[in-house]
């Protein structure tokens, strides 16, 4: 033993351990740090891989699709013989290939907005590679609630936008950029518009720098700025974002349950009807 860590261990992380932020000491903490991944998709596909790769001790995946042939073009977590697989059974056999350290839970079941805050509470960090509006604000809402920092991503055709949410005032929240979801069909999805899969890699590979530099506690990460990527072009642009003080969610006077009420007919009980679904 060296480091507290195994010869093995040591063997597996060590051109990690050799950059100076991380370390013996950044590889541990990593051994004993979670990691929740909302959807097996695209995103999902590569920022598992780097993050088990990199040692992260417990990795959360909720999906409850099952692998597409149309999937393998950009999630490349899953292989041919996966097709008709769920995708987080699919997800964590591959996992448990490249690295056997790294503890899975997997929810194959969708996740209602009932249970959703006990699923992510405990967890570190959570990155959300869903598809879908009404996931990500779901998942937004409730990682503000239990103070857990976010990392959220989207690809359609060439591009992609990457952002880190951390808890805390002062911090921006999902909703401080964009307050309510679109309309449904406003946007189109990758399923009508189409998307480069490596595109998608992008973002997700990202999305795992963002988490790891959560986790290990170094670097600077994306809690005030937008980072947005033009594959067409090759190039990276960053815009500021910043505190609303009029946001529905983490303003002085949140509004976000009252608006949810309304749209339900003031039906208390339907407060949080959202039901997660992955589709990516």
């Amino acid at each position: 033993m060296e480091l507290g860590l195994t010869e093995e261990q040591i063997q597996r992380y060590s051109r990690q351990i050799l950059l100076r932020e991380v370390g013996g000491e950044g590889q541990k903490r990593l051994l004993h740090s979670s990691a929740f991944v909302v959807g097996a998709g695209g995103l999902g596909s590569a920022a598992l891989l780097y993050l088990a790769a990199a040692g992260v001790g417990k990795i959360g995946i909720a999906d409850s699709d099952t692998v597409d042939l149309t999937n393998l073009q950009r999630q490349i977590i899953h292989g041919t013989r996966d097709v008709g697989r769920n995708k987080a059974i699919s997800a964590k056999a591959a996992i448990h290939e490249i690295n056997p350290d790294c503890a899975v839970q997997v929810f194959e079941e969708r996740l209602t907005a009932k249970g959703i805050r006990k699923t992510l509470r405990g967890y570190d960090v959570v990155l959300d590679g869903s598809d879908n509006f009404p996931t990500r604000f779901l998942v937004a809402d409730t990682c503000r609630l239990e103070k857990i920092p976010l990392v959220s991503a989207a690809a359609i055709r060439f591009e992609g936008q990457l952002m880190t949410i951390l808890p805390g005032d002062g911090n921006p929240c999902y909703r401080c950029l964009y307050c309510e979801p679109p309309p449904t069909g406003e946007v189109p999805t990758c399923q009508e518009a189409g998307v480069l899969g490596a595109v998608v890699g992008v973002l997700g590979t990202l999305q795992a720098v963002e988490a790891l530099k959560i986790l290990l506690g170094v670097g600077g990460v994306l809690s005030h700025r937008l980072l947005v990527y033009d594959a067409v072009k090759s190039r990276f642009i960053l815009g500021d974002r910043s505190a609303n003080p009029a946001c529905p969610l983490c303003s002085a006077a949140p509004n976000v349950i009252e608006r949810r009420q309304k749209r339900e007919g003031g039906k208390k009980q339907n407060v949080e009807p959202n039901r997660i679904s992955h589709r990516s």
